[in-house]
């Protein structure tokens, strides 16, 4: 696609600008991480016309619901949460215990796939773009990507503007602009989901190492899974 081809050659801002001219719908999922802060920092200097949603998996931490409240007053920009359809939350508890996830990998994507998954699928329903904040240092599962592919899946733009952006740009980015972060960060936890999923790293673990510790296989959701397998 000749998009694909053009937004891969841009830098982060203009490439935002770029997709919030050229489309309509074009909505960007917030995990309230420290790449999705940065990038909630270009939407909201610009004032663009993007679409910012998050969604609550109802087991989120405290600090997570924290920064939500604060990123919402400091950028004045409005967050649509999304949550899981109660009834499939209950079925699921009710046939494998609150705590069921970690029983097996099977459990624990089934998990994810409720809480995470289906929401995401409301939330771009119609949408022509839609923004993430992977970037390729995060693992070695996403270094396969690019700032823009084609997701098969949901037919639309997958675009990471801050794809190739190294963790030391990111940090300077985010203390020059004074950009509000999760206050985990400070204590272990580079890479935050739901709370009984997430531990703190060790000295010289990988970034994604505290996701899902007690397993050994890849460190994802699924919600990315699809594109990533596409453009391995």
């Amino acid at each position: 696609m000749e998009e694909l081809a053009h937004l891969n050659s841009l830098s982060a801002t203009a490439g935002l600008e770029w997709v919030s001219r050229r489309f309509t719908q074009v909505r960007f999922s917030t995990s309230l991480g420290e790449e999705d802060q940065a990038i909630t920092h270009l939407v909201a200097a610009k004032q663009l016309p993007i679409s910012v949603f998050t969604l609550d998996t109802g087991r989120m931490f405290q600090e997570t619901y924290d920064l939500l409240h604060l990123t919402r007053l400091h950028y004045k920009i409005p967050v649509q949460v999304y949550f899981p359809d109660n009834r499939q939350v209950e079925d699921y508890v009710q046939q494998n215990g609150v705590n069921g996830f970690y029983d097996s990998v099977e459990n624990r994507k089934q998990c994810c796939h409720i809480r995470k998954v289906v929401p995401l699928k409301r939330a771009l329903q119609d949408a022509e773009v839609w923004i993430t904040g992977l970037r390729q240092a995060q693992s070695a599962n996403r270094g396969t990507m690019q700032h823009a592919v084609w997701d098969e899946e949901y037919k639309l733009i997958k675009y990471n503007p801050i794809f190739d952006w190294s963790d030391d740009q990111l940090h300077e980015f985010i203390g020059a602009n004074k950009i509000p972060v999760n206050t985990l960060h400070k204590k272990g936890y580079p890479s935050i989901g739901c709370a009984p999923c997430t531990r703190a790293i060790m000295p010289g673990e990988d970034a994604r190492a505290g996701r899902w510790w007690w397993e050994s296989s890849a460190k994802e959701c699924g919600l990315h899974a699809t594109v990533i397998k596409q453009n391995a």
